[in-house]
């Protein structure tokens, strides 16, 4: 009889079963993450912890989701983390796209005149520390946005509009923030949009496999976790913060939409190839 409920959720409108599910995330999370939070306050490596568990328990669930709702014996294969040799070269494939992809926007700004590069000692950390940083951005937002967001949205509506809906609340989510923070940021907008797009776009073409948009996002957080962090440029102030990005963010700016065009158009042809 459990089961037999948890099957007939498969068959309500898809933002019911989007709102079952993180309810149900939610009623499992909070009461472990709130004790955590009680005793040992909101910290950076406390909001860590937290955030791993709460991810650790979404994989879990989307398991059993997968299992009961929607009656699928490989769930997480479903969803494009499929365990094949093909599937990692094409993560590795994007990830030197997108990698190669922002330090090109880099390079363009230096020749412009609007950047310049400064050297650390410390750029082997910067190199290690954002790989890492990198590969868990581009497998966890993928697999939640590309991935079973994607397909759950898939189940109702044409697969166009899925990502389209899922690329939206993507960007909407990075504006979880005070009001006047929304207004200056909101020229990344676009940017996070067409960011989006792109990654749903790249597992669409690579038959649902998910290693290619991981890749591809994971280079390009790669490659501006090096500079930002790293403080590898030096911005001359020559241009307008609405050309090289506010916040020193590439997609709140208009060259960064003009390479992120670039990779769509590279898509779009590779598609028809």
């Amino acid at each position: 009889m459990f089961c037999f409920h948890f099957g007939r959720i498969a068959q309500y409108p898809a933002p019911i079963r989007l709102g079952i599910f993180l309810l149900i995330l939610m009623g499992i999370w909070l009461p472990i993450a709130a004790p955590i939070y009680w005793f040992w306050g909101t910290g950076n490596t406390i909001s860590i912890i937290a955030l791993l568990l709460l991810y650790s328990e979404f994989i879990c669930l989307l398991w059993f989701w997968g299992r009961t709702v929607h009656q699928r014996f490989q769930p997480l294969q479903n969803h494009g983390l499929i365990r094949t040799r093909q599937n990692g070269l094409e993560l590795l494939r994007g990830l030197c796209i997108g990698f190669v992809s922002l330090f090109c926007l880099f390079i363009t700004e230096e020749w412009l005149g609007w950047v310049n590069w400064q050297m650390t000692q410390l750029l082997p950390r910067f190199i290690l520390e954002g790989l890492m940083v990198a590969l868990g951005v581009g497998f966890a937002e993928g697999l939640l946005f590309r991935g079973w967001l994607v397909d759950e949205l898939k189940q109702d509506y044409h697969p166009q509009v899925a990502i389209w809906s899922s690329s939206a609340i993507y960007a909407l989510l990075h504006f979880i923030k005070p009001w006047s923070e929304i207004l200056r940021t909101l020229p990344s907008f676009p940017g996070l949009l067409l960011l989006g797009l792109i990654l749903g776009w790249a597992r669409q073409i690579h038959h649902g496999r998910l290693g290619f948009a991981i890749g591809l996002h994971a280079g390009l957080v790669w490659g501006y976790y090096i500079v930002n962090v790293g403080e590898l440029v030096r911005y001359s102030n020559q241009a307008p913060a609405w050309v090289t990005g506010i916040d020193r963010n590439p997609l709140s700016g208009s060259m960064g939409l003009l390479f992120l065009s670039l990779i769509a158009l590279g898509l779009r042809n590779f598609s028809k190839n």
